[in-house]
């Protein structure tokens, strides 16, 4: 989906300035945020993929100036709706009509996040491209979620690394199941990415999954 979401390359957003010795949450709020997007998370009805989606949708006024938790939040918000965890009543009024007990324990919480979420599956078919081969990157304009961002479309670049085959995240996102594709770095000159102006020594590497690519 072309969005707001998708910032990278663009002008006009002034520098990133890191904040130096940046604490890994910035209130208890914050905690308490990812708590939640991973105690709901664990009754299985969206992938991680379909979450970063609904962040996507949200409105441009919210990307721009809403915190990253908070953005977390109106996304989770907006997955538990859609499926039927809260009511838009419940939501109203702060208070649950009834009390479910998500499937993730505190206990537990330590080794899921040490696991994370494996995406690597068995090749679907034998990748078609190798490293050393140069792709061009097709000009596509989903309307769903993809990790191809447009300032890589349509650019050619060089495959550095074969990654394996890996769960495709434009049709994750689509509550599609986990079906997978082969996955490529690809590397790209800064100058091909965005003109004449760039560093002639800056080169960008992407990961891109096969059907992003087109043999040059």
């Amino acid at each position: 989906m072309n969005g707001l979401h998708d910032m990278g390359g663009q002008h006009g957003y002034g520098p990133v300035l890191p904040e130096k010795d940046e604490p890994i949450f910035h209130g208890a709020w914050e905690a308490r945020a990812l708590a939640l997007t991973l105690a709901m998370g664990a009754h299985g009805k969206w992938s991680i993929d379909m979450s970063r989606f609904a962040r996507e949708c949200l409105s441009p006024q919210a990307l721009v100036n809403e915190t990253y938790y908070a953005r977390w939040i109106a996304a989770l918000i907006d997955l538990m709706l859609a499926h039927d965890l809260i009511t838009e009543a419940e939501l109203a009024s702060g208070e649950p009509e009834t009390v479910t007990t998500p499937p993730l324990k505190a206990r537990d919480v330590a080794d899921v996040l040490a696991k994370g979420g494996p995406t690597e599956r068995a090749e679907p078919r034998a990748p078609r491209f190798a490293p050393g081969d140069r792709v061009r990157t097709r000009n596509l304009n989903p309307e769903g979620h993809t990790r191809l961002p447009r300032y890589a479309r349509g650019k050619s670049g060089e495959v550095v690394l074969y990654h394996g085959a890996h769960v495709f995240a434009d049709e994750s996102a689509k509550g599609l199941g986990a079906g997978a594709e082969p996955l490529y770095a690809v590397r790209f000159s800064a100058r091909d990415l965005w003109g004449e102006k760039a560093n002639p020594r800056d080169t960008v590497t992407l990961d891109m999954w096969e059907p992003y690519l087109e043999q040059e």
